[in-house]
């Protein structure tokens, strides 16, 4: 997992050219006006989920890791706790959903973090992830979920 602001985005052209064009996609949209919903970037490899709600009480939530996509989640706009660990030998408590690309896993995050406006995390499908997650209350957020098809 990485845990950046968009300002350092150039650091991680190095992980390919997907990740260049995701970058440059998070630099050159106005999300402030773009609705919610889901936009192709290049097909099935890479797109774009904007979403806006507002965060909740981890203590219903649950962490969740994908096989086919690689997360950038980026805060356009308001703030949030995102839970994370590393998957090693958790036992799911609900099965991977081949068309839904995600299961879910029961144990508590073992870090939060707390993303801001402009910062984003990377999750591969090595990394659990809890996000949109309150601070102290629920409060609104506007984010972008790049998804990249992993190679």
């Amino acid at each position: 997992m990485i845990l950046d602001t968009i300002s350092n985005a150039h650091r991680y052209h190095c992980l390919g050219p997907r990740f260049v064009k995701a970058f440059e996609y998070l630099a050159q949209t106005d999300f402030h006006t773009l609705e919610k919903g889901k936009y192709e970037i290049d097909g099935t490899n890479l797109f774009a989920i904007v979403n806006e709600y507002d965060t909740v009480d981890p203590s219903g939530e649950q962490m969740e890791a994908h096989k086919k996509y690689i997360d950038i989640q980026y805060i356009v706009r308001g703030a949030e706790h995102i839970g994370h660990d590393f998957l090693q030998q958790q036992t799911p408590s609900k099965a991977y959903s081949e068309t839904e690309d995600y299961m879910l896993f029961a144990e508590k995050p073992a870090f939060f973090t707390r993303l801001d406006q402009e910062h984003f995390s990377i999750f591969f499908p090595t990394d659990l992830h809890m996000p949109n997650l309150q601070i102290d209350r629920p409060g609104p957020v506007k984010k972008v979920v790049i998804k990249l098809a992993v190679q």
